[in-house]
């Protein structure tokens, strides 16, 4: 953009800012307001006895509280996604909502138009509108821009214009004219095409649309612009942020981090049953005793964090603190599923081959090009692993001949690609060993 933002004052007044313009973030804060709504009294997940009960909450605490996570989950997307950026919100084709905001706009319009045309014209809608943009101007503009400034506050001058407008001296092209030039010294490069087009509009009212749109976007750009401006400050206090408002709504509500307890409690339950099959019976009570000595906290962290590699998204909820990586967990868990299988079927394969590839450049390669093609869709409803892993089975035991041959080995008997075959195929068994045993890796 050719001018700055304004300098922000501090990160959370900007992230409240930056939270009326934010349309598109992904579903994390939805999730968590929905969190919030559960954790009232009334709607507990279980009837177990909390050590710490829940007071009564009001409508203004649960708003504020909600606010708070809203910008914390803003703050958290900006840090964490360097390709974060605040779009326009796009309705659905069809929906009820798009049809009365098509609607109302098309009312807007039409009277808008009907009143340019009585005669003489009325200008009230216009000189509205006029206002409207000049406000939007203004907000461009940084303190120093008193040139700027004062030219828009001159040439808009709402109380002159309906003054000329009772007169039949309202010359609107011209005020139009000033308003695209001036959006053309503030808007950013890449809306220089969206000027242009401005100007070879010559109706009024598809004008006054036009100029409206090309505004709406000049304010996503200065959003995306202040979201890029905060966020090196961001990365350095996200950690300690998102302590505070963490610890702000657990004030407000005590049983608010029940699903994180259980989840670090599992952790931990994980690791002193490693433990203890690691560790000879203890022969004393002093023995004991050092055999149930503390957890390291940074090895139940990490204990903790692996499991949600393997969550039950569908039928378990997930942990509060790490709510708004749901999403990025699930991907994460996908790819790793499919990574398991591939390095099955790799493993699998090298093994039937023997020595004979193992060095063979390029080799790993196919293969894993082979199963990851395969895969693809691996988690849709309608993908058919047995069907995959048949065809797998057929693609990788055909480059293993062709592999084979061209280096002058013999290539697989009809016995041994059955083998294969079969060893591929019971990858899609829950229970295979080979898949367990890289699982642990």
């Amino acid at each position: 953009m050719s001018q700055n933002p304004h300098e922000p004052h501090s990160s959370e007044e900007n992230l409240s800012a930056l939270e009326d313009d934010q349309e598109s973030l992904d579903n994390s804060e939805q999730s968590i307001r929905k969190r919030i709504r559960q954790s009232v009294p009334g709607s507990h997940r279980d009837d177990t006895p909390k050590s710490s009960p829940p007071r009564p909450v009001s409508v203004q605490e649960l708003m504020e509280t909600a606010k708070g996570v809203t910008n914390m989950a803003l703050a958290h997307e900006i840090v964490v996604n360097g390709d974060f950026q605040i779009k326009p919100a796009e309705l659905p084709e069809h929906s009820l909502e798009k049809k009365v905001r098509e609607i109302v706009h098309k009312a807007f319009w039409d009277c808008l138009e009907a009143q340019l045309k009585e005669d003489p014209p009325t200008y009230d809608h216009a000189i509205k509108l006029l206002g409207e943009i000049k406000e939007n101007l203004l907000s461009f503009l940084l303190p120093g821009h008193t040139r700027l400034r004062n030219q828009i506050m001159e040439v808009l001058d709402l109380d002159l214009i309906k003054q000329e407008a009772e007169n039949g001296a309202l010359d609107i092209a011209k005020l139009v004219e000033f308003v695209i030039g001036m959006m053309g010294t503030l808007c950013a490069p890449a809306r220089d095409e969206e000027i242009k087009k401005l100007k070879d509009i010559h109706e009024i009212v598809p004008l006054f649309r036009a100029i409206f749109s090309v505004l709406d976007l000049m304010k996503m750009d200065m959003a995306n612009f202040a979201v890029s401006s905060i966020r090196p400050k961001l990365m350095q206090q996200s950690a300690e942020y998102e302590r505070k408002k963490f610890q702000e709504f657990l004030e407000k509500q005590p049983n608010s981090l029940d699903l994180v307890t259980d989840w670090l409690q599992e952790a931990a339950d994980d690791l002193t049953k490693l433990r203890y099959k690691k560790l000879p019976p203890p022969s004393s009570a002093v023995g004991a005793a050092g055999g149930a000595s503390a957890l390291c906290s940074t090895a139940i962290q990490n204990q903790a964090y692996l499991k949600l590699l393997k969550w039950d998204h569908t039928n378990r909820p997930f942990p509060e603190t790490v709510l708004m990586d749901q999403s990025r967990f699930q991907e994460i868990q996908l790819e790793l599923e499919q990574l398991l299988v591939a390095g099955t079927v790799l493993l699998v394969t090298f093994s039937a081959a023997g020595a004979a590839l193992i060095d063979v450049p390029g080799f790993g390669e196919k293969i894993k090009t082979i199963v990851k093609v395969l895969l693809t869709g691996m988690h849709l409803p309608s993908f058919n692993l047995k069907e995959s892993l048949a065809t797998i089975g057929e693609k990788v035991c055909a480059e293993v001949n062709s592999c084979l041959s061209q280096h002058g080995f013999a290539p697989f008997t009809a016995e041994r690609e059955t083998v294969l075959k079969g060893q591929i195929q019971a990858v899609a068994n829950p229970d295979n060993t080979i898949c367990k045993l890289i699982g642990m890796l």
